[in-house]
């Protein structure tokens, strides 16, 4: 179990870990009331929110990361208030991938049972031809 400096420093290392590979077109999806969203930084690091306000490091780093956002035009300028809606996270992309995938298969599935259906309504034809000859004429058709 590692005590708090070295838990803390285990925090940093992931923070900046994850700053590092985001871009700016992903920190977009972040963006709330001209911040950050503290709760899902913490929990894609996999650390408590309350570690970006206690452990100096990591606050240090973040209002850094934050400045140079604002300075390059991802996140609006501290003295003018955003007005508009923030940008929503598209959270469904993975399950309707899925999804896709899944009908993809059923439709291929689908395919080849029907396939498969007639090919065997073909052979009960034929044997349904043979049955009724053969209970009329008591022969065997060649």
């Amino acid at each position: 179990m590692a005590n708090g400096q070295q838990a803390a420093e285990q925090n940093l290392a992931a923070f900046t870990t994850w700053a590092s590979s985001k871009s700016d077109e992903d920190f977009k999806e972040y963006v709330h009331n001209g911040k950050l969203k503290r709760a899902e930084i913490a929990s894609e690091c996999l650390f408590s929110r309350s570690a970006l306000v206690q452990n100096p490091a990591i606050k240090k780093a973040l209002e850094s990361l934050e400045d140079g956002l604002r300075e390059r035009g991802v996140l609006p300028s501290i003295s003018t208030p955003s007005n508009k809606e923030p940008q929503q996270r598209d959270t469904g992309v993975n399950q309707r991938r899925m999804d896709s995938a899944r009908l993809n298969s059923l439709e291929q599935e689908n395919a080849a049972l029907r396939a498969e259906l007639k090919q065997a309504k073909a052979l009960l034809d034929r044997h349904k031809l043979i049955n009724e000859f053969l209970v009329e004429t008591g022969r065997m058709p060649r």
